[in-house]
């Protein structure tokens, strides 16, 4: 192991001089404490060192050890309801042994060797394998079958193969007699695992959230990002994702949020039941905590721990979620270490490559199809949360972020304020999914739905311009007509876009309640509209019980959604009678 000597820290970075051997991003101990760090800059023999621990008391003269090695995740049985640190430490084991606060210094495997796990095969002795072929299982989580693969670049006939209680460093394997696999694999994490392909993402993630589902859908496989100020509910809104979404693996990064939303995630997560197994959500979820009392530089480490633990499950031919609060505090620890360094500042003092690192996180994510023999599909979805200062998306990270991703939830504080939760603006939010997202809502919830949308979304906007009117002249200088329009959009946002995260039922929306429930508003305006073209006076139409039905739709729960219908029926034959007894409107 090379030895170096510390010449200058300044915070976080540290200097030193002797590394001509070492190579940039590789891991280094620092002083005899032996403090892990990551080497960001090579220039001669003089290596800038970025530390992920407190560097107090380290001064120049300190010697810094090689490795040799770049910083790496491992992978294997026992990432599923852990909660890790920005650079994979699992903070349970740490406060086992220093309490509630890190000591710096502290040394604990990332993954517990001595936990024995059962390994059944799935290949046998003689089998021709490849790199990213699967040879057995282990059952991790009663959710989750880890499936335990060739280690990219190992190839050959296997020889031997045991079933049994193994640990994660032992053998299981041989490959041509000479080639050992355990169950735990390392990968470097700023390099991307490789693929065969890259698919098109044509399959929405469904959230359960209808402003999402309904009008502005994710693919599994896609990008999207939520901006918004202090307080509009961007954490919530990744919660309810984290949750609800139809994933079958949800990677969590806390990156420089504050800690008690992270205690949020852990206290709530164990509790919420998964529908299907009746298992709790935690058995299928993986935490990287990194809060903003940590040290900044494994902030910037973070987001890629994260995205290669979910490159890691997409192999097995999973559908993962990666869920990044928030990717300003990445970029703030970024430019924090380009300061350190005296690099050129770009915009708002951010490095010049902060858009081109932005990039290179967001485009790990996608549908694929998997390395191995056989053509398994994977995919993983990322969703980044924006904390533009004061709301203002014109800023750096914001549209460093929007160059790249093809969903954009924008939230408003404006409607944050009114309490319309989730806080999601529908006339400057976009997805560029929708045609695709179309096609397959056409196919497999309703022919109409697309329609539908499209007349809701036009029925909004076309509201937005009328409260112009209405905010000169006042709501009765309208048209019968358009006061309908304000009364039906007004259903819109308050019974179908606004949504309860905390209510039992209202948290979740499957996309059938959210096609009925849709109709059913679209219904009222039509029905409204007819009637008024038959004279019948728009208070009557205002006043009918059956809006208070409408309104209370959310609230029915999945096993009885023919209650929509019924609600459809009767909102038919009423409005039916008021046109049979209405009066003519006046002139």
């Amino acid at each position: 192991m090379k030895v170096g000597k510390i010449i200058k820290v300044s915070g976080p970075l540290v200097v030193a001089e002797g590394m001509d051997e070492a190579n940039v991003y590789d891991v280094v101990q620092v002083s005899d404490n032996r403090l892990v760090g990551e080497i960001i800059e090579m220039r001669g023999d003089r290596a800038s060192i970025q530390v992920y621990e407190e560097t107090t008391g380290i001064g120049p003269g300190d010697p810094v050890y090689t490795t040799g090695e770049p910083l790496s995740v491992e992978l294997g049985p026992g990432l599923l309801e852990a909660m890790f640190d920005g650079i994979q430490r699992p903070l349970e084991e740490f406060r086992k042994l220093s309490g509630d606060f890190l000591t710096r210094g502290t040394k604990v495997d990332n993954l517990n060797r001595e936990k024995k796990w059962h390994f059944v095969p799935t290949a046998k002795v003689g089998d021709k394998v490849i790199g990213g072929d699967i040879i057995g299982t282990v059952q991790e989580t009663p959710l989750i079958l880890h499936k335990i693969m060739v280690p990219i670049g190992m190839s050959g006939e296997i020889t031997s193969i045991t079933e049994g209680m193994f640990t994660i460093i032992e053998d299981i394997c041989v490959i041509d007699g000479t080639q050992k696999i355990q169950m735990l694999q390392k990968w470097p994490v700023r390099k991307g695992r490789p693929f065969k392909k890259k698919l098109n993402p044509d399959v929405p993630l469904l959230t359960g959230q209808r402003v999402i589902d309904t009008f502005f859908p994710v693919a599994k496989g896609g990008t999207a990002a939520i901006p918004g100020p202090f307080g509009s509910g961007k954490t919530v809104v990744q919660h309810q994702l984290a949750k609800w979404a139809d994933t079958e693996i949800v990677v969590y990064v806390g990156c420089g949020e504050r800690g008690n939303e992270m205690t949020d995630v852990l206290m709530e997560f164990p509790e919420i039941i998964d529908p299907a197994t009746g298992e709790s959500l935690m058995k299928r979820t993986v935490l990287i905590a990194n809060t903003s009392n940590m040290p900044v530089a494994a902030r910037e480490a973070s987001i890629y721990t994260g995205i290669t633990i979910a490159e890691y499950f997409r192999d097995m031919g999973y559908s993962v979620a990666i869920m990044a609060d928030s990717t300003s505090r990445w970029a703030e620890a970024l430019r924090e270490m380009s300061g350190r360094l005296e690099e050129m500042p770009g915009d708002e003092g951010y490095p010049a490559y902060l858009a081109s690192r932005a990039a290179a996180f967001y485009e790990r994510a996608g549908k694929v199809i998997c390395n191995g023999s056989d053509d398994r599909e994977g995919a993983i979805t990322v969703i980044g949360a924006v904390s533009p200062p004061g709301g203002d998306i014109s800023e750096p990270v914001s549209q460093a972020t929007l160059r790249i991703v093809k969903v954009f939830w924008g939230l408003d504080h404006a409607l944050s304020y009114k309490r319309h939760f989730p806080a999601i603006n529908w006339l400057n939010s976009y997805t560029l999914y929708q045609t695709k997202m179309d096609h397959w809502m056409a196919e497999n919830i309703d022919p109409e739905f697309a329609k539908n949308r499209a007349k809701a979304m036009t029925l909004l906007q076309e509201e937005a311009q009328l409260q112009e009117i209405v905010r000169l002249v006042g709501r009765d200088s309208l048209s019968y007509e358009d006061q309908l329009k304000l009364e039906a959009t007004k259903s819109i946002r308050e019974d179908y876009l606004q949504q309860n995260a905390f209510h039992e039922i209202d948290t979740f929306c499957s996309l059938q309640k959210q096609n009925k429930m849709l109709k059913l508003i679209l219904k009222f305006y039509d029905l409204g509209v007819k009637a008024i073209e038959k004279g019948v006076y728009l208070k009557s139409i205002e006043k009918m019980p059956v809006r208070e039905k409408i309104a209370r739709s959310k609230y029915i729960e999945e096993a009885h959604l023919e209650q929509i219908d019924e609600i459809a029926q009767q909102l038919e034959t009423d409005m039916n009678k008021l046109i049979e007894e209405g009066g003519i409107l006046d002139a």
